[in-house]
């Protein structure tokens, strides 16, 4: 209806304000439909006193929500808590909210005109930034429950719930990085999400998030422990996508500043995370030498997660690469149990990794096969890109062993489709990328360097879901 005056750039720059744009309608119209902000109004004047209010208040919402969310943020002031439920499922009924099922359960939504309307009003109240710091403290709290309940049997769980809620800890993010006081709350929110970004395929977003969070200055006694851990977790990120300078700085910065304020935990995941760059960067025996003094470290203070199971496990990928086969093993083995005993499926799949390239190294390429695909079904169900790439890297070099050129060909294809959104491909190590280099001289020798390079683009086409089932 716009097109007339203005062109589609125009509309799309005057779209932020949809009230405004979408006005004018059919003028044999009912009033009420002839503009958004009239038909909206409409429904907006049929609720009660009190459903308007909830209907404000949930406009602070970005996404989908549940109850208790509804519950914890929007009561109070005129609203009880045990009200919220009876109000929003009057505004269900008037179709102001709907309701969907998703892995995390029930949730409710807005439509975004429906939630600009609120958010009008909202602002209308004076009490927008009150809804906002509930809002903030809700998902603040919500992320601190998945980050310990991410070491536990709800491991599936907490990755359903964080991918749900993504939209609102996003909007927490923004408020936290955007309030003057609220320096501390975004290091600690960024930093606690580590499990998503590194376990969940978010390596990009999490960058994003911590790099903005580490600029910050905090107040010196309530964020120094949160500012030390968005350091290392932004390391973390930094390495696994082969940015090894950034993380290298962050890496530096953490340790000395928990030295000087002599916090344990923070000076042994800098040593432990400067131990993986190590790794990735082919310093063998100095990425041993700081894994084991982290891994000691970790057991002074009784630290046990996901973390220092991974350690443990790098730890094991480093003897494997020094050809003491039997200590990676026996390493891998170990998590694997404590794994087994706490329902800790992430880490466990980077052990069968290892274990899996033990297998392949010492001729059992069978042996190899099984290993790698319990790891990579793992990881394809966290949307672990990185897990599942070096999974697929090792299954190619496993299956140009088992005489399959073609295939190990078309799967190293899915693996190069892949790559681009983890990182640096194989971090440049020339320790990562020795599989991949007897596997393509292995294909190229069998099929010719025309045929190799034809499997190659085949697999480069396949989606990740039918290449992980292939």
């Amino acid at each position: 209806g716009r097109l007339g005056a203005l062109s589609p750039g125009q509309v799309l720059r005057r779209l932020d304000d949809r009230f405004r744009l979408l006005a004018g309608g059919d003028r044999t119209a009912l009033p009420r439909h002839r503009t958004l902000r009239t038909a909206i109004g409409w429904s907006h004047e049929l609720c009660t006193p009190p459903e308007r209010l909830l209907w404000a208040r949930l406009s602070v919402f970005s996404g989908p929500f549940d109850l208790e969310a509804a519950e914890y943020v929007c009561s109070g002031d005129g609203l009880a808590a045990e009200d919220v439920l009876d109000v929003l499922s009057a505004l269900l009924a008037q179709s102001v909210l709907t309701r969907e099922e998703s892995p995390a359960g029930v949730r409710y939504r807005m439509l975004d005109t429906v939630r600009a309307y609120g958010a009008d009003w909202l602002e209308a109240t004076g009490d927008a930034d009150r809804l906002r710091r509930r809002h903030r403290d809700w998902y603040v709290g919500l992320a601190t429950w998945c980050e310990l309940e991410w070491f536990s049997p709800r491991q599936d769980e907490v990755a359903a719930r964080v991918d749900a809620e993504l939209p609102n800890l996003r909007s927490a993010l923004e408020h936290c990085l955007d309030e003057p006081d609220g320096a501390h709350l975004g290091q600690y929110l960024a930093g606690a999400l580590w499990f998503h970004w590194v376990g969940c395929g978010r390596l990009s977003e999490g960058r994003h998030w911590l790099e903005q969070a580490v600029r910050l200055e905090a107040e010196p006694t309530a964020g120094e422990q949160s500012r030390l851990k968005a350091l290392w977790v932004l390391a973390h990120v930094a390495i696994l996508q082969g940015d090894t300078v950034p993380a290298l700085a962050a890496l530096q910065e953490c340790r000395r500043e928990a030295e000087r304020s002599a916090n344990p935990a923070a000076v042994a995941y800098a040593e432990h995370r400067t131990g993986c760059l190590a790794l990735v960067t082919d310093d063998l025996p100095r990425a041993e030498t700081l894994l084991r003094s982290a891994l000691h470290r970790y057991r002074e203070i009784g630290e046990l997660n996901s973390n220092v199971l991974m350690g443990q496990v790098e730890l094991a990928m480093a003897r494997a690469f020094q050809g003491d086969l039997p200590d990676a093993v026996r390493l891998c083995e170990d998590v694997r149990q404590v794994c087994e005993d706490h329902g800790e499926r992430w880490a466990r799949g980077y052990a069968l990794y290892v274990l899996a390239y033990a297998a392949w190294s010492e001729g059992d390429p069978v042996r190899a096969r099984e290993l790698l695909a319990d790891c990579l079904g793992g990881a394809h169900r966290f949307r672990d890109q990185l897990g599942s790439v070096l999974a697929v890297e090792l299954l190619a070099l496993v299956t140009v062993a088992e005489g399959d050129a073609a295939e190990a060909a078309v799967l190293q294809g899915v693996a190069g489709r892949m790559w681009p959104s983890v990182g640096l491909p194989l971090f440049g190590s020339a320790h990562y990328n020795a599989p991949h280099e007897l596997c393509e001289a292995a294909a190229r020798e069998q099929l010719g360097d025309e045929r190799y390079v034809e499997c190659v683009r085949h697999g480069a086409r396949l989606g990740r879901r039918e290449a992980v089932a292939r």
